[in-house]
């Protein structure tokens, strides 16, 4: 049986889906260009949302932004998430070992997602937000996820996604992506050198529940020059260390 879905809350959802970092503001005339709905259905739609907390309209320009209602209902997501609250303290002792950036990440539709972060005490630092997602092939934390999930999963996300080149160090052959996938598997942990984006290197290890499953990652990241070689053993045994621990947590045994 086919699954039946509501025409309006499907809209309403892209409607919401169209905001962004980028554009955390938008209009009714510019949602209905990029939608291809009619003005009308559109302002209905936004007024109902706006009645019930999700959006919000400015009286400078009319312009509507997401609301309080969302960041309210996001919280109650996090708060919920079991895996964030055992990770926290685990990440708070990391970063003050480290004194760099560090991410749990989950895998979401083929993309990883930050769930929770403790940032770096130093002013240089990389930029985050939690909910922010990123492609798996060139992330650090995407890497260490996409190395353990089943061949037949690995194939079908190379297939569908698009491999873009970020940088010039970006891996965009799905073959070459395979080979680095074996080569995390080998080694335990995962490096991002620039490959999302310049400047920037990332090491991570996955986590593995009770049934030896990966369910997310452990990534610590800063700027290229804070990640020389000489630390670079120190970065990765911690971060191991990090993910065992809380893989531990989870009742793996391997």
């Amino acid at each position: 049986m086919s699954e039946k879905f509501i025409q309006s809350v499907d809209r309403a959802i892209d409607i919401l889906e169209l905001f962004s970092l980028t554009e955390p503001e938008l209009s009714v005339k510019e949602i209905s260009d990029r939608l291809k709905l009619s003005k009308s259905t559109v302002h209905g739609l936004m007024k109902t949302l706006e009645h019930r907390g999700y959006l919000e309209q400015k009286p400078t320009d009319q312009k509507y932004k997401l609301g309080l209602r969302l960041f309210e209902l996001g919280n109650l997501v996090g708060s919920g998430m079991e895996l964030r609250n055992l990770a926290y303290p685990i990440i708070q002792s990391l970063v003050a070992t480290l004194q760099e950036t560090v991410h749990l990440v989950v895998l979401d539709k083929d993309e990883v997602v930050y769930v929770e972060k403790v940032e770096a005490p130093a002013s240089l630092r990389m930029y985050s937000m939690l909910g922010k997602r990123a492609p798996l092939y060139c992330t650090g934390g995407g890497k260490a996820l996409f190395a353990y999930l089943d061949e037949a999963t690995v194939d079908r996300i190379l297939q569908q996604a698009d491999l873009k080149a970020l940088t010039p160090f970006t891996l965009t052959d799905p073959e070459a992506i395979k080979r680095e996938l074996q080569k995390i598997r080998e080694q335990g942990y995962a490096i991002d050198d620039e490959e999302i984006e310049i400047g920037l290197k990332c090491v991570a290890a996955p986590i593995f529940n009770h049934e030896g499953k990966v369910i997310a990652s452990i990534s610590c990241a800063g700027p290229k020059h804070r990640f020389s070689d000489d630390k670079m053993t120190t970065f990765i045994q911690q971060v191991k260390h990090a993910a065992l621990a809380l893989s531990r947590r989870f009742g793996y045994r391997g």
